[in-house]
């Protein structure tokens, strides 16, 4: 079994038929850590207003998670914008969850991370994850078609493919928007004097190596089916997980080259307002 000092996910999107929950039940069953953090949109309040669908694949990760955090392992809940309803219980721990807007995640080799779930930069990057997906009625008819392919190709024996994440690199806006969001997420790392930061919200896993500053992406499990984990040492790397589960990005070493349009210029107040929000007590418990 596969063991990490950390692991991140979010993005699970619990209640909608696009959440690829079979894969992250088995990656939660095979996979160890000390701390879990979900890193929010774990249950889609939003999808679940429209249509209630969850069936048992989606009651079996929930009972997992309330299992690992019996069992010893920290989890650490930061709900998103998705899940928004249980930002009024952050500061709680509810069966052995616990809630909080954000918190501060200390490596092993001792860098400090700011983890939060992202959604706080929509305003000011100005572009929705809607609008990055290409609208939300393109998005949702990509969806049902990464569904049907996918199930064309279980039937085929072959390994899931995510014809979504294939489609969005290649359109200029989606590209824009990835990047403003990882410089802007950058900048309140390091004008807050961390190490880098942690979230999640964009669908899109990956690094990005500031002047100062890490920038980390753990994915989701919609497309991607990809978590974030922190080995002993304290490195950091990006895990797909289906049939065939790998490594699919390290942390860079090297400051990441920026090509991408102007970065968004981050108002003071809003740098503010994102590093003031109120840490729970996992954050210091990971710390100890």
């Amino acid at each position: 079994m596969p063991a990490y000092r950390s692991v991140f996910i979010s993005d699970v999107h619990l209640g909608s038929a696009d959440c690829q929950a079979e894969y992250l039940l088995d990656f939660l069953s095979r996979v160890s850590c000390r701390t879990l953090y979900l890193v929010g949109d774990i249950v889609d309040l939003l999808a679940m207003q429209r249509r209630v669908y969850f069936p048992a694949s989606h009651q079996a990760v929930v009972n997992r998670l309330l299992a690992l955090a019996e069992t010893g392992t920290l989890v650490i809940y930061i709900p998103g914008n998705h899940d928004e309803f249980l930002r009024s219980f952050c500061g709680q721990t509810i069966a052995g969850i616990e809630l909080m807007q954000k918190t501060v995640h200390i490596t092993a080799d001792g860098r400090r991370f700011l983890v939060c779930h992202g959604d706080q930069f929509d305003q000011v990057v100005r572009c929705s994850p809607l609008m990055l997906l290409v609208g939300d009625r393109a998005h949702g008819l990509l969806l049902r078609l990464n569904r049907w392919f996918n199930a064309f190709r279980r039937f085929r024996g072959k390994p899931y493919w995510s014809l979504a994440a294939w489609v969005k690199p290649r359109i200029g806006k989606a590209r824009a928007f990835i990047q403003r969001f990882e410089q802007a997420a950058l900048t309140v790392a390091e004008r807050g004097h961390y190490d880098g930061f942690i979230c999640g919200h964009i669908h899109s896993a990956g690094f990005r190596r500031g002047r100062s500053g890490l920038y980390c992406n753990d994915g989701d499990w919609v497309e991607h089916c990809t978590a974030l984990v922190e080995g002993f040492d304290g490195r950091l790397s990006i895990l797909h997980w289906s049939e065939q589960p790998s490594v699919v990005a390290e942390e860079p070493d090297a400051p990441t080259p920026y090509e991408g349009p102007a970065p968004v210029p981050l108002a003071a107040s809003f740098i503010e307002q994102v590093n003031a929000m109120p840490t729970g007590p996992g954050g210091r418990r990971q710390q100890a």
